[in-house]
């Protein structure tokens, strides 16, 4: 395979559909305003829902007598 080969691509859309795509995703109808990832704060709802299912989890085993 020579090295012009390798370069491009074979198209997969005609011109004036490719045209069209690029005008779709230009015009703003995909774009979605997001809030930052807030890595802690998800960390402190997973040990929370944890800590919370932990304790039922103890609660039900009192009750029944296991601990």
């Amino acid at each position: 395979m020579s090295e012009s080969e390798r370069q491009v691509p074979p198209k997969k859309l005609s011109d004036e559909d490719q045209a069209r795509v690029d005008r779709y995703l230009k015009g703003g109808h995909n774009d979605v305003e997001r809030k930052p990832f807030r890595p802690l704060l998800l960390l402190a709802v997973i040990v929370i829902v944890l800590t919370g299912l932990s304790l039922l989890s103890l609660l039900i085993a009192r009750t029944k007598g296991v601990v």
